[in-house]
C-alpha cells in the first residue's frame, strides 16, 4: 500500500508539515507456505517493544554518530514487518531521534492516529541517528552524509532489543521458531550482517506466521 508523504499538523504552529518525508508499507503480495507452531511467551523481552528513552546512547553504541540534522547525500528506505505468532508488531516511530530536543518536529499521521517525529532544520546539538523511524509504518531510514549501507543489527541496538542467530527480544529458539525473509526468501543468515539495501522488504517471523509473508516492497 503506498502511501507517499505523511502530513502532520503541528498543533503550535497550525501548518501541516512533512515530517516523515516518505514513507509507505511492506507489500500486499506473500508467501504462505512457511509453517510453524506457536512461539510461547518468554518470561521476559516479549513483543511489543516500544522506543527507548536513550536513543542517542545506543546510536552511539551502535556504532552510529548522530547529527543535528538528517544528511541526505545517501538516502536510503528498507521496511521491517515482525510478526508474532501472526500478529504484527510495531516498529516504532522515533527510533534513532531525540523526540525531545526542541529542533524535532512531531505531528500525528492521520491514517494510524500514531506520532510521527522529523522535520529538522538544525538541531543546536546532534539529535538524529543516520538510521531511524520517522513513524510507525516500517520504513527504516538511512540518511548519511556518506554512502555508508547500515545493518539490520544495528538498528536492533538502536531499538533496544536482542537480535541473534538464536533470538528476537525474549523469544528464542528451539522454544520460538524464528524464521527471516528477505523479499519472501527464506534467509538462514546472521540477521544482524543484513544490509538494509533500499526497497528490501525485510519479514521477521516468530511462531505460527501470518496468512501471508511480505514478499515486495512497494516504498517511494
Amino acid at each position: 500500500m503506498k502511501r507517499g508523504l505523511v502530513l502532520i499538523t503541528v498543533a503550535s504552529a497550525g501548518v501541516l508539515l512533512a515530517v516523515a518525508g516518505c514513507g509507505s508499507s511492506g507489500g500486499s503480495k506473500g508467501s504462505s507456505k512457511y509453517a510453524a507452531s506457536a512461539a510461547p511467551a518468554p518470561a521476559n523481552g516479549a513483543a511489543p517493544w516500544p522506543a527507548p528513552p536513550n536513543p542517542l546512547a545506543l546510536a552511539r553504541q551502535a556504532g552510529l554518530q548522530p547529527e543535528r540534522r538528517e544528511q541526505l547525500a545517501y538516502h536510503v528506505h528498507a521496511h521491517l514487518d515482525v510478526f508474532v505468532n501472526g500478529k504484527p508488531v510495531t516498529v516504532p516511530a522515533g527510533i534513532g531521534i531525540n523526540i525531545h530536543d526542541p529542533g524535532v518536529q512531531s505531528g500525528t499521521d492521520p491514517a494510524t492516529d500514531t506520532k510521527t517525529y522529523g522535520g529538522i532544520r538544525l538541531c543546536a546539538k546532534p539529535c538524529i541517528s543516520p538510521l531511524h523511524t520517522h513513524d510507525t509504518t516500517g520504513v527504516l531510514h538511512t540518511e548519511s552524509a556518506t554512502p555508508t549501507p547500515n545493518r539490520l543489527g544495528e538498528f536492533f541496538i538502536e531499538w533496544g532489543v536482542r537480535l541473534d542467530k538464536s533470538c528476537v527480544g525474549g523469544y528464542c529458539r528451539p522454544q520460538a521458531p524464528i524464521a527471516i525473509f528477505l523479499d519472501g526468501k527464506r534467509y538462514n543468515g546472521d540477521p544482524r550482517s543484513i544490509g538494509l539495501a533500499n526497497h528490501l522488504e525485510i519479514a521477521i517471523v516468530i511462531g505460527s506466521p501470518p496468512s501471508t509473508i511480505p514478499d515486495f516492497s512497494t516504498l517511494v
